[in-house]
């Protein structure tokens, strides 16, 4: 049931304590015009955003059943978008995909040729449209025409107070292609193609004008943009619907308005459906790649979804029931605002005042407002993960009134050229490099210990790199039927995952990562682990954290004396800090479980529940990588795996 279903008891505590009523109409609503990047037709708004001519091929729709033939074909073009978190803490994870990204392009448009056991041909083309040496040929087709697009996890606070453009203009990049020099930006001034947001990668010259033919030149410009992005984007990280937002979603709000206390989506963002028009082909193999270092928190944008995300005022949120502390999936787990009809009368949750019952400060973090909603407010606020297994792999979505739309993925958006074949599921791949330990998606050598460059793929051969979709779906040795039991458990009935560092908690954990056998190290112990050194001291009355999933060190360490808000070793004075992110004092030893600098060693990850659970319904079209690289340097170096598994995927979709 949305929120803004919800009984007038709780609006009308909503209205008396809240008082969003007075709050300026400037900060109680989202407007997209006129920022973000270049493009299209400008940010005006429109009155509707189903445009009558994007069709979806005939020939992809079945007659009589409902069911969908998506069409098969072998794509000769790439279009290529990055989804990046621009939320504090980013940086580190930017730089290191940064250093990924010449690699990653050259294995797209210019593959190595290999002999006939797979081994590297002595010499190597200069470019993909070179032919390959007598006895060789290319590990898989070279890209001569390439889409390559980045975006944010930013769309702001969602309707609430949070992340206003004032302080900070990308805390709402409102899925817009970005483009710009640096986060303060408001409008692109890197260089596009056509300066339309995104750039082409054009090897034979089919463009007119043409694109880039140069690598250099492309990865030059792509690392520009990458580094532009940069880590002053807002806390509440919607990654996933901003993906929704650029790609799918067939009417992109233009306002999200208060009205009352409801929150309103209004008007159409020409500027997404432009952008996403051009950049877009029908026909093209759809590559997205996530970097993220925390869950997803795609807030519902309609009635009061927005108020898990609003602090204005000092708003607390409401208590949940008793059931929801024991079984989320009870009935009778609801917030305490809302109707009771059917459950037994519950004293705890009518407040002092007579009005639903609020939790404390201590018990009500802001930055944990995401963690773990229905067993904590008794309501999910965020957007289901069927809404983007949908978008990836279904011809309808729906509309805001419900009825269904074309999937603009599978859909022809410009009718008017001559180019109407439509790409099926199978020409999506969505990899997410996301907050979840290395250890366990890298694939295993013959001793079982994870190992990127020796593991056994499925039929015992010494590949190395991380486990394919039907790896990540066999049984595991500890009678685990699967790798996602280990690392996401069964998040719809409030299973925990097996491996402790995919538990998302405040408290220190307890337990063994079911691969590698590392047991979190309380924050009170001497010790270290290789997944994630060690439990960590959270302040009592902070703005909240959690544990980390994993953690790794830092190429260049920095000081974190002047508390710039990114930087995780910055002084604390509730609790001497115990970080593993931070050095020790007197020590170099980071076992040691003495108060720590500020000066920061280390680097970290949250578990990235949702985004895998994504990865995991969309089966082979997902792949999965770590957001904590296992190296610093040799083959196994930073995101590297991730991109030759990806590469790996390319091989048989192209």
């Amino acid at each position: 049931m949305p929120w803004g279903v919800l009984g007038a008891f709780a609006l009308a505590g909503c209205q008396v304590e809240v008082s969003l009523g007075g709050v300026d109409s400037s900060t109680a609503s989202t407007s997209v015009g006129g920022s973000g990047g270049s493009g299209g037709s400008g940010g005006s708004g429109g009155t509707g955003g189903i445009d009558a001519s994007v069709t979806v091929s005939s020939s992809s729709v079945s007659t009589g059943t409902g069911g969908w033939d998506p069409p098969q074909f072998t794509p000769d073009k790439v279009d290529l978008l990055f989804v990046v978190d621009n939320s504090g803490s980013m940086g580190d994870k930017q730089d290191v995909l940064r250093l990924a990204l010449a690699e990653f392009v050259s294995g797209i448009t210019n593959p190595p040729c290999v002999d006939s056991s797979g081994s590297p041909a002595n010499q190597q083309p200069a470019s993909g449209l070179s032919a390959c040496p007598e006895g060789s040929s290319r590990a898989r087709t070279p890209v001569h025409d390439m889409h390559i697009g980045v975006i944010s996890s930013s769309l702001g606070g969602h309707g609430s107070g949070a992340c206003p453009r004032n302080i900070s203009p990308s805390n709402a990049d409102m899925a817009h292609l970005l483009a710009r020099s640096d986060p303060s930006v408001i409008v692109n001034d890197l260089p596009t193609y056509l300066d339309r947001g995104f750039l082409v990668w054009d090897a034979n010259g089919s463009h007119s004008p043409a694109g880039d033919s140069d690598p250099v030149t492309l990865t030059t410009k792509l690392d520009n943009i990458v580094q532009g992005v940069g880590q002053a984007g807002c806390g509440f990280e919607a990654p996933l619907e901003s993906l929704y937002r650029f790609l799918v979603d067939p009417e992109p709000y233009q306002t999200l308005t208060l009205q009352g206390d409801i929150a309103v989506p209004a008007g159409v963002d020409q500027t997404v459906l432009q952008q996403r028009k051009d950049f877009l082909r029908p026909d093209s193999l759809l590559l997205i790649v996530m970097l993220s270092d925390e869950n997803d928190c795609s807030i519902r944008e309609e009635g009061r979804n927005y108020l898990v995300a609003e602090t204005r005022n000092g708003f607390r949120m409401w208590r949940p029931r008793s059931e929801c502390a024991t079984n989320p999936n009870d009935p009778c787990c609801r917030s305490c605002s809302q109707n009771q009809d059917g459950c037994p009368e519950d004293p705890a949750c009518t407040g002092p005042d007579g009005f639903p019952a609020r939790l404390s400060a201590a018990e009500d973090p802001v930055n944990l407002r995401c963690w773990d909603q229905k067993r904590r407010f008794g309501f999910d606020f965020l957007y289901p993960i069927e809404r983007y297994t949908r978008a990836l792999s279904s011809p309808t979505v729906a509309l805001r009134t419900g009825d269904m739309a074309p999937n603009p993925i599978f859909s022809d958006l410009d009718p008017s050229d001559d180019n109407t074949r439509t790409r099926g599921p199978q020409h999506v791949i969505f990899t997410g490099i996301v907050g979840v330990p290395w250890q366990d998606l890298a694939r295993q050598n013959a001793l079982g210990e994870p190992d990127l460059v020796d593991g056994l793929d499925a039929e015992g051969n010494p590949v190395g790199g991380l486990k394919s979709a039907g790896e990540l779906d066999a049984p595991v040795a500890g009678g685990f039927d699967s790798t996602w039991e280990i690392i996401l458990g069964d998040p719809a009935n409030h299973v925990a995952p097996a491996d402790p560092f995919m538990i998302e908690s405040m408290a220190p954990r307890s337990g063994a990562n079911p691969i590698t056998g590392d047991e979190p190290v309380h924050p009170d112990a001497t010790g270290w682990n290789a997944i994630n050194g060690r439990e960590y001291t959270i302040p009592t009355g902070s703005s909240g954290d959690l544990q980390y999933a994993c953690t790794f060190n830092l190429p260049i360490t920095r000081s974190c004396d002047d508390a710039v808000q990114s930087c995780d070793c910055r002084p604390v004075a509730v609790h001497p800090i115990d970080s593993p992110l931070c050095m020790p004092e007197g020590t170099n030893d980071r076992a040691d479980a003495l108060p720590r600098t500020t000066t920061q060693v280390g680097a970290k990850a949250y578990p990235s529940i949702r985004e895998l659970q994504l990865i995991r319904s969309l089966g082979e079209q997902g792949i999965a990588g770590s957001i904590c690289p296992a190296q610093v340097a040799d083959t196994s170096y930073g995101y590297r795996p991730i991109m030759h598994a990806v590469l790996d995927r390319l091989s048989s979709a192209l």
